[in-house]
Order: structure tokens, then sequence, then C-alpha cells
């Protein structure tokens, strides 16, 4: 596999992601699967993500060295994850443990490498 077909499907890995913490958000937030604020919201991170320059070193946004979100959506989007990350582990139990792993990975290659 070459490396531009690696990166693309973490790029599409990383819209699911965040696809399915925003319609974790919605529900439960706003009582709806996903209303047109977070479908707003939802389509900025593709854009964001489609035209991130760091996909291939890094692990998540949170962890990126450059914060390529306007403010405002800089803060919606950490709002979403805050409330998100904490029940993604009762909708997608794989991709929450996935993710735990992938953050301890960069966690302990950052502290020795």
């Amino acid at each position: 596999m070459n490396d531009m077909t690696k990166i693309q499907k973490k790029r599409e890995r990383e819209k699911d992601l965040v696809f399915l913490m925003i319609k974790i958000f919605c529900n439960l937030k706003h009582k709806n699967n996903i209303c047109a604020k977070c479908m707003e919201l939802y389509d900025y991170s593709k854009n964001r993500i489609d035209k991130c320059r760091f996909m291939e070193t890094k692990t998540f946004c949170s962890a990126c060295p450059s914060h390529c979100y306007k403010n405002d959506m800089r803060e919606r989007i950490r709002e979403v994850m805050i409330f998100s990350s904490k029940r993604m582990i009762f909708y997608h139990p794989i991709l929450t443990l996935k993710h735990i792993f992938i953050i301890l990975k960069a966690k302990l290659r950052q502290k020795f490498f």
C-alpha cells in the first residue's frame, strides 16, 4: 500500500470518528440525530481534515502543532470531544479502545524519542 492510500484512509477514519462524536453529542444534547448546527461543524471539520498537512505524522488534532480551526469552531469541537469522549465506550467500545491505544502509543513515543 502506498503512502497516499495510507494517508487517505487515515483521513477517512478521522472523519468517521469526528462524525460519530458529533452524532453522540447532538443526539444527547440537542435530542436530534444530527441538527443543522452540528452538521455545519462536521462539514467544517471534514474540510479541515482534508486540508491537514500534518496527517501523515499527527495522531489527533488535539496533539497537532498547528491549530487550523477558527476559534469559534475550535471551541465547538472541543465541547463535542469532551462530552462525547466520555460516552464513546458505550456506543463504540472497540473504536474507543483503539483510540486510547493510539494516544498511549504517541505519548510513549514522545517520552522516549
